[in-house]
């Protein structure tokens, strides 16, 4: 199909800032409506220059008519979509992959409140863009009204993904190695309770679910496992119904964190470790990936059991890169993000699960057994602080620990054997994101009070000196 260059009204944005790192993101409609959600198609199609796009949604209650837009301004660029309906942000991912289309968009604001929206967008063999490979120029596009026009329309075509995913998903696991466990799980309202039910119906596991009920405007709780106030309920019915362990998703069901027996959250990280130590196993010497932000643990493992760690910063749209170039089996975020080489790089939190099931049927041990045996360390959790100067805060912070060699990868991250810590600057916002993990709870009281006096341009209170 002939396409060329045409100048159009330039859309006007109302915030640039939409534009982010690893996606497009933003409050509807005051920074993100139907129109920008045109717009973007137009853009992704010029800057793409693809022959087809697979199209998918979670479930929030703008999602529909961003979705109708978005799919209207490919097409209108002479683009074929693939609509994919509502799936996870894994499952479309797996789409672009397995059935080689020449690229994705996700319409999600994945773990961000019912009011946000968004695009997480990725090109062929589901390969993200990212802020300076993709997203700047999409919005650049956008903004001067620099479109692909084309001399004929796309087309729209249906497919339902479900099955060929599902079988994708389970042929990372022995299922004869999955033990008959009983296992909470709190979709939040979001796109899980209408995924992981398919799943598991293939498995021996009792799923006792939570908020399946798809609803974008997330009643319960927030759909971001990652604050510990969002799992409460989950831990609480972990304990009282004797659970082997738990599990909860984010909206858009590609982030996954456990809760185990005794109802304690566990960290993206302790889920890096386990699944490393089980693909190590099988795949001896294998280079595993991991953020600035994991614990010490996740590297210890992986060297105990055989295999290559690399430190990455964080966010998707570098880590998967760099899992390609590595050809690394694995790489895991302390976020709930894990990606697999044999998933085209791409996260899943779904089969991050299912290789824990393998690990948990294997051992034939509760999970807080399993973390104990490889997690003696103690960690704040991402502190956030707001600054006026985070590259001043970022300088005295270094000027303050001259003595010791800063790891730069991320941040500023600085080890002193029996404590470490990371500062990081927020990609979106004027805040700095503090993490810091110690051998004792005493140590990880008084190095934390330590960093966030700098941080925050206070004195340490009496009880920390």
């Amino acid at each position: 199909m002939k396409t060329v260059k045409k100048r159009t009204t330039p859309t006007v944005l109302t915030d640039p800032t939409i534009f982010k790192s690893y996606d497009i993101r933003g409050k509807v409609p005051d920074q993100l409506n139907a129109n920008i959600a045109y717009a973007i198609g137009r853009a992704v199609a010029t800057y793409l220059n693809p022959k087809t796009i697979a199209v998918g949604r979670d479930v929030r209650l703008s999602s529909d008519e961003l979705t109708e837009r978005l799919v209207s301004g490919l097409t209108r660029s002479g683009v074929d979509v693939i609509d994919l309906g509502l799936v996870s942000t894994d499952g479309m991912y797996f789409a672009v992959g397995k059935y080689g289309y020449d690229g994705g968009i996700m319409v999600t604001a994945s773990h961000n409140p019912a009011a946000y929206n968004g695009f997480k967008i990725c090109r062929k063999d589901a390969v993200p863009l990212s802020g300076e490979k993709g997203i700047q120029q999409i919005r650049d596009i956008i903004t001067t009204g620099d479109y692909r026009d084309s001399s004929g329309t796309g087309k729209v075509i249906p497919r339902d993904i479900a099955d060929d995913y599902t079988m994708h998903a389970l042929s990372f696991v022995d299922r004869d190695k999955l033990f008959p466990a009983t296992i909470v799980i709190d979709a939040g309202n979001g796109i899980g309770g209408l995924t992981l039910p398919g799943v598991f119906g293939h498995l021996p596991q009792r799923i006792i679910p939570m908020y399946f009920e798809p609803d974008g405007r997330f009643p319960n709780h927030p759909a971001s496992p990652i604050e510990p106030e969002n799992t409460e309920e989950l831990r609480k019915r972990v304990v009282e119904e004797g659970a082997d362990f738990g599990a909860a998703f984010d909206g858009d069901a590609d982030r996954m964190f456990l809760v185990d027996d005794k109802g304690r959250l566990l960290g993206g990280d302790v889920v890096v470790a386990l699944v490393a130590k089980a693909l190590l196993q099988k795949e001896p010497g294998a280079t595993i990936l991991y953020n600035a932000i994991c614990s010490k643990m996740v590297p210890e493992i992986i060297t105990k059991y055989g295999g290559n760690p690399i430190k990455t910063p964080v966010g998707h749209a570098l880590i998967k890169p760099l899992m390609k170039e590595h050809n690394a089996v694995f790489g895991g975020e302390h976020s709930g993000h894990f990606y697999f080489r044999n998933n085209w790089f791409a996260d899943s939190g779904l089969i991050a699960l299912l290789v824990c099931l393998e690990v948990i049927g294997q051992a034939r041990k509760p999970l807080s057994e399993l973390v104990a045996k490889i997690d003696p360390y103690f960690r704040s959790g991402e502190i956030n602080s707001t600054v006026t100067d985070a590259p001043a805060v970022m300088k005295k912070i270094r000027t303050h620990y001259k003595d010791e060699e800063p790891d730069l990868i991320d941040g500023v991250s600085i080890d002193f054997d029996d404590w470490w810590f990371n500062v990081r600057s927020s990609n979106t916002e004027p805040l700095l994101r503090l993490n810091v993990e110690a051998s004792s709870p005493e140590l990880l009281e008084e190095k934390t009070e330590e960093v966030l006096a700098l941080i925050r341009g206070r004195k340490k209170t009496k009880a920390s000196e």
